[in-house]
């Protein structure tokens, strides 16, 4: 199986320092939904693991989230692609939980929905350093995108054998040519 995890806000969609607390609010970058549906047609398992501490903080609710992912999927759909699973953390920084990135616990979540040991060799796509961290902890490679808040998470040393892409595209376009 060529499984990828990738983080939601700031590499599939625009990223808010105030919250995506709507639907209007979220907003596909452009170029994601379209690399998404290319990792599909050529044989890739798409996963996304978000934190969304929005909830904790009341800042948006379980149905509003669920139709964040619902115009997520349909979107991909569209473009003739799928995402096999979303995963989540619904919880704030402090609430103790195993499931905050850049804490393993969606990832463990991941590799044990796919029936994997762990995730290693996994490209986990990421625009910060809990992304790449709570990734790398389970096995999988770094890959640091540009959008949402990776231009600041590049100005830290980042983890050894990071690459960096300008977009989750490039990301695609570099993972098709090199793994096909």
């Amino acid at each position: 199986m060529k499984l990828i995890v990738l983080d939601r806000d700031g590499v599939i969609n625009e990223d808010s320092d105030a919250y995506v607390k709507s639907l209007a609010e979220w907003i596909p970058i452009p170029g994601s939904i379209e690399a998404i549906a290319r990792l599909c047609k050529a044989g890739w398992t798409v996963a996304v693991a978000t934190n969304q501490s929005g909830l904790a903080r009341g800042l948006f609710d379980a149905t509003t989230l669920d139709n964040m992912h619902f115009k997520l999927q349909q979107l991909v759909m569209e473009q003739g692609g799928r995402i096999d699973l979303i995963v989540h953390c619904p919880h704030g920084p402090n609430d103790g939980c195993v499931c905050r990135k850049p804490l393993p616990g969606l990832f463990q979540q991941i590799a044990e929905h796919f029936h994997l040991k762990d995730l290693d060799g996994v490209p986990v796509v990421g625009d910060s350093h809990r992304d790449l961290h709570a990734g790398m902890s389970v096995g999988g490679v770094p890959y640091l995108v540009r959008t949402g808040k990776g231009l600041k998470t590049l100005g830290g040393t980042l983890p050894t054998g990071t690459q960096v892409f300008d977009n989750l595209a490039a990301v695609v376009d570099h993972l098709l040519e090199a793994k096909g």
